[in-house]
């Protein structure tokens, strides 16, 4: 797949490019040769500040049918993702908005304002039998956009009051600033929170995954998180070959010694425009080690780049796949990370008021 030559200035930001959009026919490149003597102007040029878009979505409850994945639905009050992780494989869906998967991904925020009421309009619905749901599926709800727009504690305030079961996966400590809410969830047993570690270098993650929070602080949300009672497990994704897989002992520990009751890994995947962002990025900042780093994540997807196929997407497949999952295996077992969480409870679930103190019509 060609890649796009980066932009300057780009500090901040995962991806320095903004690689074609494959559902364009034509794609907009940046002129700057009449601003050859113009400093100033050639420095503001590379500036990407984040703008939010108000999302007008009618829905805020997603399904799934995919087989690997241990869920069905999902919530996701944001399209696109702040932290900016070269790796992320959500970066292809800013494509259908009309966006590119690299630099617009990470800085045009689609924001759901009525994801609250639309949530508990959804609750609402007589067939509903209180399935766990998941925030995020895609994008994580605690990017740095909920600091403003809190859309995602105001769902979970809806949850609560219904007492509807859900899981949380992030990997912003942000998401201890809910720990009221999350408490008052423990004691129903109707919440979990996987906390996403992909390294404990601090510069790494700097570079690779730049607005999120830094290791040592995904480590002291655990730490939080468990003494407040709240069931809390370690998610290592992605595991990418060569570069973060031999991490995998240090962080599975302290995870563990942080309080986390759980862990499961999640095999890099690279599917479609994110390749390119993922190998500027590699090319940028892992120039030495660059080709060895592609060659061992091919050696786990059968020569390519990426695969789709259920069953073996998460986890890849060859040698290299195998070494990574014994190793977390062996690890995860060693520290008492191998069972799962509690199970959430579904029998207390109460369908939520409508505005005006509406009731369901049927029950």
């Amino acid at each position: 797949m060609g890649r796009s030559p980066a932009e300057p200035g780009r500090k901040g930001r995962g991806s320095h490019i903004n690689p074609p959009n494959r559902f364009l026919p034509t794609r907009l490149e940046p002129d700057l040769e009449h601003l050859e003597h113009d400093e100033d102007a050639l420095a503001g040029s590379g500036k990407a500040e984040t703008q939010y878009l108000p999302d007008q979505s009618q829905s805020i409850v997603t399904q799934n049918d995919s087989p690997d994945i241990p869920f069905r639905y999902s919530i996701n009050p944001y399209r696109g993702c702040q932290h900016g992780c070269s790796y992320c494989y959500a970066r292809p869906t800013h494509e259908y908005l009309g966006f590119s998967a690299g630099l617009d991904f990470e800085t045009k925020i689609l924001v759901k304002h009525d994801a609250p009421r639309l949530l508990r309009e959804f609750l609402a619905r007589p067939a509903w039998d209180a399935q766990t749901i998941v925030f995020s599926g895609v994008t994580d709800c605690y990017q740095p956009a909920e600091r403003d727009f809190r859309l995602t504690r105001q769902c979970l305030e809806v949850a609560l009051e219904a007492r509807q079961p859900v899981s949380i996966v992030t990997k912003n400590a942000l998401v201890l600033r809910d720990l009221d809410l999350l408490g008052e969830m423990t004691s129903l047993a109707i919440v979990q929170v996987y906390v996403s570690m992909t390294t404990l270098d601090p510069e790494l993650a700097r570079t690779m995954e730049p607005r999120t929070s830094t290791p040592a602080a995904r480590l002291r949300a655990v730490r939080a998180l468990a003494e407040a009672g709240v069931p809390v497990g370690a998610m290592i994704s992605p595991v990418i070959p060569g570069l973060t897989d031999h991490e995998i002992p240090a962080i599975l520990a302290s995870a563990a010694e942080a309080g986390a009751r759980t862990a499961c890994h999640v095999l890099l995947r690279l599917p479609a425009t994110v390749q390119s962002v993922f190998l500027e990025w590699l090319d940028r900042t892992r120039p030495a080690s660059r080709a060895r780093i592609e060659s061992l994540i091919r050696s786990t997807r059968d020569g390519k780049l990426n695969s789709a196929e259920f069953g073996r997407r998460l986890q890849g497949t060859g040698e290299m796949a195998e070494q990574i999952a014994s190793l977390f295996r062996t690890f995860a077992r060693k520290h008492g990370l191998d069972d799962d969480l509690p199970p959430h409870r579904r029998d207390q679930f109460r369908p939520p008021r409508l505005p005006g103190g509406q009731l369901r019509l049927f029950e």
